[in-house]
């Protein structure tokens, strides 16, 4: 028997106990966790997605500490408040310290992005860990490369003081890349923040495999392509593009031939 089915059900079900709209929001970044599960951008029970609650109170749904991605449903996400008080905790496991760091951070300083996704992939930490950081080698990381921020490591993200320099990296951006530590995006939507990420994390993709050429001249693209693409891109970077949405549902059509249960 896991140590999950031996903890006592709750009294009332997480869909009872909170709004529509919440349950909503609760669904579409269940099925974030479990479609970076599927594309297998997971560190284990580490890294952290998150997503603000509708409404006046600054509450984020953000992962149960010690699941794995794709043990996300609606129901065990953890609603906590900006100052760290945990309002709702289904499962009573809390949550892990450097994800509240990080989160509720941005989620205080930049109200208009609704989610926060952070990931650890091995692509991703290695951009990150370049002193040039992400290169102009590909249409895919030209989308991002007039726009991304960066900061540097601290060590592990524990340490409150840590926050006031962060969201001062972040500034206006919805891509950070943390140095030697992974990457960052966020969005006006789930959907939103998913569509950066999926095209940061093939950037990163792209650029490993283009280094490990070994000696082979690396390519960058000329400045009036970079500049083009900025302009280009930008339809997507505010969140509004209709292309945003239909990146999502195709998505979530491939996550449901999975199954349906991060519904629950």
């Amino acid at each position: 028997m896991s140590e999950l089915s031996t903890l006592p059900a709750p009294v009332t079900t997480t869909r009872q106990r909170v709004s529509a709209e919440e349950w909503e929001v609760r669904v579409k970044l269940a099925a974030a966790y479990r479609l970076a599960a599927l594309l297998r951008w997971t560190d284990h029970i580490y890294t952290h997605f998150s997503a603000r609650v509708p409404g006046p109170d600054e509450h984020f749904l953000i992962n149960a500490f010690g699941l794995l991605f794709d043990e996300i449903t609606a129901s065990n996400l953890v609603k906590v408040d900006v100052d760290g008080t945990i309002i709702d905790d289904p499962l009573g496991l809390g949550i892990n310290q450097a994800g509240y760091v990080i989160h509720s951070a941005i989620h205080r300083a930049r109200p208009d992005l609704h989610a926060v996704l952070h990931t650890h992939t091995r692509d991703g930490a290695a951009v990150s860990a370049q002193r040039d950081g992400l290169l102009p080698l590909s249409q895919h990381a030209l989308a991002y490369y007039s726009r991304v921020a960066y900061h540097s490591y601290e060590g592990v993200a524990l340490d409150l003081d840590e926050q006031e320099r962060l969201v001062a990296h972040l500034g206006d951006s919805n891509i950070l890349i943390l140095r030697n530590h992974g990457l960052l995006t966020g969005g006006i939507s789930i959907a939103h923040a998913f569509r950066e990420l999926h095209g940061l994390e093939r950037a990163c993709n792209i650029q490993i495999a283009a280094q490990a050429g070994g000696n082979a001249d690396l390519l960058f693209a000329s400045e009036q392509a970079i500049e083009k693409v900025r302009e280009q891109s930008a339809v997507f970077s505010d969140g509004r593009s209709p292309g945003i949405q239909r990146h999502w549902d195709a998505l979530i059509r491939q996550l449901d031939r999975e199954g349906l249960d991060y519904q629950d």
